[in-house]
């Protein structure tokens, strides 16, 4: 089962990056959330994306939205390569496995990478968009547009 656009996001519960429990309900439901799941930090797309996000930050809050990222990497990993990029937004640690089940991203290339998928998830918490892509560099500038038509609505 995964979510499909249109879905009402169930509340879920995951440590961050200091590794303290985020509970969704803290966000989900108030403002509007941009959650991308990408396979593992400090890898050459990984990076590149989460830059991405990064140099648009502002823009997502300017708009009311938050950006969380999710890979299976720990909260230590989250950590280092939060400070090395200086990359302002959450990173959730789904050591295993549970929010890629619920959201239901699955494995790309035969199954040897976490997959790489973006949700925007308005502030009623109904998934707005779904996308998946291997391509890093196209994710930050979906998540951003969807955004944009959800503030303007």
């Amino acid at each position: 089962m995964s979510l499909q656009e249109g879905d009402k996001v169930d509340h879920f519960s995951c440590k961050d990056d200091n590794g303290a429990t985020f509970e969704s309900t803290s966000l989900l439901g108030k403002k509007v959330a941009v959650v991308y799941f990408y396979p593992k930090n400090f890898t050459p797309g990984c990076t590149k994306e989460a830059c991405d996000f990064r140099d648009h930050y502002t823009e997502f809050k300017e708009l009311g939205a938050e950006v969380i990222a999710v890979s299976s990497d720990s909260a230590s990993s989250h950590q280092k390569f939060k400070t090395k990029y200086r990359l302002p937004f959450i990173f959730l640690a789904d050591k295993d496995g549970q929010l890629r089940k619920l959201f239901g991203v699955k494995s790309s290339l035969l199954g040897l990478l976490p997959g790489r998928e973006t949700f925007v998830i308005d502030k009623n918490g109904v998934l707005r968009y779904r996308f998946n892509s291997l391509n890093a560099s196209k994710h930050m500038s979906k998540a951003l547009s969807v955004v944009k038509q959800i503030a303007d609505e």
